[in-house]
């Protein structure tokens, strides 16, 4: 079965793109390739707690078991040792890509106090984009009563966009409100 937004993509979206910019071939359209969410716990090197709930938030977050993240070097000041846990990330592929990303865009974000839409700054040469949320419980899943600490994490959604023109019109088609700088 297809996600909606998958559906959206097929029945909508693809044909804009070989309409405007005369892609035949549905391999050459841009498309949604991976997203990747990360959520930093650098306290986890004094409290290995506080990593235990992070992944906890973020497998409810994403549906799917996140992978500890290593420190790459020791930094002293920091308290940090090569090889410590200090943050959780998880990439989601296919069709729990698509359902993420329709909460996202159709739940998560509008609940965000003033929301007016996501900067256009945020995308890189290759046509990802990469939004920071500064707290987890605006994700439905997770239970304000329960929640002990406030994290954030980051989002990044891949596209095989060659430019970020191409990657903000894929962007917008799909329902991510994006502001007209």
């Amino acid at each position: 079965m297809k996600t909606r937004l998958k559906e959206k993509y097929l029945k909508e979206v693809f044909p804009i793109f070989s309409q405007r910019y005369g892609v035949k071939n549905s391999l050459a359209a841009p498309r949604l390739t991976k997203v990747t969410i990360n959520m930093g716990v650098g306290v986890a090197a004094q409290n290995p707690k506080e990593l235990e709930e992070a992944l906890a938030d973020l497998t409810l977050i994403s549906g799917q078991k996140p992978v500890a993240t290593l420190a790459k070097k020791s930094i002293a000041g920091f308290k940090i040792r090569k090889g410590l846990a200090i943050g959780c990330k998880v990439t989601l592929r296919k069709d729990r890509m698509y359902e993420f990303l329709d909460k996202l865009f159709n739940v998560v974000l509008p609940r965000v106090r003033d929301f007016r839409g996501l900067s256009l700054q945020s995308f890189d040469r290759q046509g990802n984009y990469t939004l920071g949320i500064r707290e987890q419980n605006i994700f439905p899943e997770i239970d304000t009563a329960k929640l002990g600490k406030t994290r954030s994490l980051e989002i990044t959604i891949g596209t095989s966009a060659k430019k970020p023109e191409l990657a903000q019109e894929l962007l917008r088609l799909l329902g991510m409100s994006l502001r007209s700088d």
